[in-house]
């Protein structure tokens, strides 16, 4: 018995939308790909047109001079360690005030929620002069301490946590608290486990971002052995104006952590997406 398949109707709707997907995609990835191939042109090449990018030969030597000869490892170390500091940092205090806004009674707690609150409608730049005097008051420039500390705040975080917070049900408490259990037992065995999906989020959107943040560490890393890659990256560029392949090639090696970052974290950073519209 032969099966008779029948034909999807056309739908033009339906087309466009993957025309439109696939033009997107390309236009994405294209400037992606052409940063790639130069980083593996040999410098001072000579290119007579956009596609002599794409053809052979290609060398390593430039990874090897800019991994064995700049700054680039320093600026990679300094990046992630201090992306990685906040990360925790955030995760715990955030956690930890979000619980107690969100859970516990104590005077007061309506007008820290309101606070809180208010500090998202501050622009992060309107805090710059300030953070700055302070930090050179305290001899905190052009240190680790300097650029982790002032990172930790963020009234978005714990908005987001408290609001998932405000969704676990009082019973589980009343029942822990029943059995015995302290607010620290209750905060560690009860809330923490629940809570995962949106500590998960807020860490892995809170290392992206600092992995990426610019303005402060340009302010606050005077010595080139403090720049992070937003910093350092600009500063090695200015220094290769005239040929494209070193500047390209720290791009790409650059771009490489963060990629695998996505790549490996990608389910949770979809689904932290939608976080922010949970309700309280």
């Amino acid at each position: 018995m032969v099966r008779e398949h029948k034909r999807r109707p056309f739908h033009p709707g339906q087309f466009a939308l993957t025309a439109l997907s696939v033009l997107m995609m390309a236009v994405v990835l294209l400037p992606v790909v052409w940063m790639i191939m130069v980083s593996f042109k040999s410098e001072g090449v000579q290119i007579t047109n956009a596609f002599d990018y794409f053809r052979p030969p290609y060398t390593f030597v430039n990874y090897q001079s800019v991994l064995g000869s700049s700054a680039l490892p320093r600026w990679v170390f300094n990046s992630f360690f201090v992306a990685a500091v906040v990360t925790v940092g955030m995760v715990v205090l955030c956690t930890m005030a979000a619980y107690a806004l969100a859970k516990l009674k104590f005077r007061g707690k309506s007008a820290w929620y309101i606070y809180f609150l208010l500090g998202l409608m501050v622009p992060g730049e309107a805090t710059i002069v300030p953070l700055f005097v302070m930090s050179n008051g305290l001899n905190l420039l052009d240190t680790y301490l300097g650029l982790i500390l002032p990172a930790l705040a963020s009234s978005m975080n714990i908005i987001i946590m408290r609001s998932f917070f405000m969704g676990i049900p009082g019973e589980l408490i009343e029942s822990a608290t029943i059995d015995g259990a302290n607010e620290f037992s209750i905060f560690k065995n009860v809330i923490l486990p629940l809570g995962r999906t949106v500590m998960v989020t807020v860490a892995i959107f809170t290392f992206i971002g600092n992995w990426n943040s610019y303005l402060w560490p340009y302010l606050c890393a005077m010595n080139e052995d403090m720049f992070t890659l937003p910093v350092g990256i600009p500063t090695f560029i200015k220094q290769h104006t005239v040929d494209m392949t070193l500047p390209m090639t720290v791009n790409t090696i650059a771009s490489v952590p963060i990629l695998l970052f996505f790549v490996i974290f990608e389910k949770q950073i979809v689904k932290g997406i939608s976080l922010s519209g949970i309700k309280g």
